[in-house]
């Protein structure tokens, strides 16, 4: 790797964390207390401004599929009002359970709706008070994320689940609490993983030079977006991952493989 790395910008899953963990633990999880934990929390402010970004998204949805269920819900009967008083015209619990199909949707679809993963990360942050979740590693992650810090790296995530649930999965992980060897987190409120004005808009919070950072990712959409930010990338090729072809980035198996 160039001598000029002294950030490390980090994906998650099929990075740090098997694919495994997230498609067969954390998603279910989620998807089965969905309904429960809104239950609990649809009167809350924050909860009902999430519910009211799900209701716009789902109203804003192009997708067939989407829309046949959109015709069959509540909502539609309001589609044709103000943005404002279809949000505000149901009850919170009425609301939440027009809603449910939707989000039944967004998991099945595995759809990187902004407001989906806060509450999806909401509801994995009771599941991990509980002792219910702990967060599975790559075995060689925890020990090269420290040892990099010990080298004066700074150490940075990026990831499609919000920032709550970065930092619960680390807070909560096998090998103990991670989240003191991060400096930054950003989740999709920069922006889409695959656009080039994403990472420009992180080299702006990192206050760094594009090729003062590697970008680590398991997608190679993802590596194209940051390659033509400037910054350096390289492959996650771990087994299980969904891709497997580097598309002729530099790939790794370990990040132990990595030389800085």
């Amino acid at each position: 790797m160039s001598p000029s790395i002294r950030h490390i910008l980090l994906d998650i899953e099929g990075t740090t964390c098997p694919v495994q963990f997230v498609s067969d633990v954390l998603f279910p999880y989620a998807a089965r207390e969905v309904s429960a934990y809104l239950a609990r929390h649809s009167h809350e402010a924050e909860i009902q401004a999430l519910l009211a970004a799900l209701q716009k998204s789902w109203n804003e949805e192009e997708d067939p599929e989407a829309c046949a269920l959109l015709q069959e819900s509540p909502i539609a009967q309001q589609a044709q009002q103000s943005e404002r008083d279809a949000e505000s015209s149901m009850a919170p619990e009425d609301l939440t359970t027009a809603l449910l199909p939707y989000i039944r949707w967004l998991i099945r679809r595995d759809r990187k709706v902004t407001a989906w993963k806060d509450l999806q990360g909401r509801i994995w942050r009771e599941g991990y008070a509980r002792g219910e979740l702990k967060a599975t590693l790559f075995p060689e992650v925890s020990g090269t994320l420290r040892r990099w810090k010990e080298m004066g790296l700074e150490l940075s995530v990026y990831s499609s689940g919000s920032v709550a649930a970065q930092q619960l999965l680390y807070g909560h992980s096998e090998e103990g609490d991670l989240r003191p060897l991060f400096s930054h987190w950003f989740d999709t409120r920069i922006g889409a993983k695959q656009q080039v004005s994403s990472y420009q808009a992180i080299l702006e919070g990192l206050g760094c030079m594009a090729a003062e950072v590697l970008f680590i990712s398991d997608s190679n959409i993802e590596l194209a977006a940051a390659s033509a930010a400037g910054l350096q990338v390289i492959f996650s090729d771990r087994e299980g991952n969904p891709e497997r072809d580097s598309a002729g980035f530099v790939s790794i198996r370990s990040l132990e493989e990595i030389t800085i």
